[in-house]
């Protein structure tokens, strides 16, 4: 990790601590304990919608339909082989020794056998993808998701997950390049790429929500929440240990 990655984590560190202790002394309603930045975010979440509407939809939306599905595909399958090896690190880190052979070997499949990770023959296999990533590690660890937190660009985030961001983002084919005009090209297509496929669920959400907000914001949280537990996680309504008016669970 680079100097500025580093102080960035420390920084973020030091809000994870404000953020758990922020959420805990709300005494609003679940939304207002787990959101307690919620005028800030909206801003922030208005800002990306302007810039995503200008910007990253015409630029994806052109990329779909210029770009064959099958290179899609492929450019999905390629930077899915990067993930698969940090979701095997994460699974490690988190004691799951079976599933991160798993990812191991399926990595190993993939750039031997489909062309450098092009092609996901390891599906074919019956080898899944996982995709743990260092946020759910650090939630496996016990470190609690924090307050809700909107990031320009990145989007919806909690405090513990934006500690993890530096470290999730810096597993990259850019990494395998040192020219600066490289890395950019390398992170622009995946920008664009993860923006296009994301181009049908965006519509759906348009059609159905009617504050866009609180329904991208409470469905972030629950994904979050069952990725930590593995699709498992326990009740959300038992009290904490300081008493009822606690925030709920956010893990």
């Amino acid at each position: 990790m680079n100097r500025v990655a580093a102080r960035m984590a420390i920084v973020l560190a030091v809000l994870l601590t404000a953020g758990c202790a922020t959420v805990r002394e709300a005494r609003g309603g679940p939304g207002q304990r787990l959101d307690p930045w919620e005028s800030w975010n909206r801003k922030v979440f208005a800002f990306n919608e302007e810039l995503d509407a200008k910007v990253l939809k015409p630029v994806a939306t052109a990329y779909s339909n210029i770009v064959p599905q099958l290179v899609r595909r492929g450019v999905d399958n390629f930077f899915g082989n990067f993930a698969d090896a940090w979701s095997a690190v994460n699974n490690f880190l988190q004691g799951k020794a079976e599933r991160g052979l798993a990812d191991v070997i399926r990595v190993g499949t993939n750039s031997v056998f489909g062309v450098f990770g092009l092609l996901d023959v390891a599906t074919e296999f019956g080898l899944d993808h996982q995709y743990e990533d260092f946020g759910q590690t650090l939630g496996t660890w016990g470190v609690g998701a924090g307050a809700y937190v909107v990031w320009p660009l990145f989007g919806p985030s909690t405090v513990r997950e934006s500690v993890a961001l530096p470290l999730d983002l810096s597993v990259s084919p850019a990494l395998e390049f040192r020219d600066g005009a490289s890395k950019y090209a390398i992170s622009a297509l995946r920008l664009v790429n993860t923006r296009a496929n994301l181009l049908g669920a965006g519509r759906v959400v348009d059609d159905i929500a009617l504050d866009k907000y609180t329904f991208v914001r409470d469905a972030y949280l629950q994904r979050r929440r069952s990725l930590v537990f593995d699709g498992d996680a326990p009740p959300t309504d038992a009290p904490e240990p300081d008493g009822p008016a606690s925030a709920p669970a956010t893990n």
